[in-house]
């Protein structure tokens, strides 16, 4: 029984690997072997970052929070991405996550692609089961030039607008 359970998880594990190939994905972003796709939405928003000084005594834009609108196929909003990270579904669900592995966005033009575990959870919903979520196809939410950071400011705060499209993963039922 062993045998066979692990070969439906390496079967589960080179499907997976395979798909992200195929579309482009980094495998290390690839959901982990035995999660399915349950929700894609496209967001559109803010990166929102602070200026401060960095740990080399240099000032430095540090992320404070994404502020993004979660967007169906046919456009209505469906979520709200805020920090945490966290996802607030309509429905009242949310889910936290934690970034587990990230890409440089591949153009460049955009903040680096995720893999991220979800690691809090509320409400019941749609996202009351989400395990794994993708950030992927990045447009924008770069910090400013470090030469634009000015800690004196009495508001030193910059929004930078970008767009990525989330996907959300949960365990497959058996």
């Amino acid at each position: 029984m062993k045998t066979q359970t692990h070969l439906v998880i390496t079967a589960l594990g080179l499907t997976a690997l395979a798909q992200a190939q195929s579309t482009g994905i980094p495998a290390s972003l690839a959901p982990p072997a035995g999660e399915k796709l349950i929700l894609k939405t496209h967001a559109a928003g803010w990166q929102i970052y602070t200026c401060g000084v960095g740990t080399d005594g240099q000032p430095a834009w540090t992320l404070k929070a994404p502020d993004a609108e979660l967007h169906s196929a046919d456009g209505k909003v469906v979520a709200h991405h805020s920090a945490g990270p966290a996802w607030t579904h309509r429905d009242g669900s949310q889910v936290t996550g934690k970034a587990v592995a990230h890409v440089d966005a591949p153009d460049g033009k955009g903040v680096p692609w995720l893999l991220l575990t979800a690691v809090g959870h509320s409400g019941k919903g749609v996202f009351a089961d989400v395990s794994s979520i993708q950030r992927l196809h990045t447009e924008g939410g770069l910090a400013p030039p470090a030469r634009d950071c000015d800690p004196s400011k009495p508001t030193p705060e910059a929004r930078s607008s970008y767009a990525a499209d989330y996907y959300f993963y949960a365990p497959a039922k058996k």
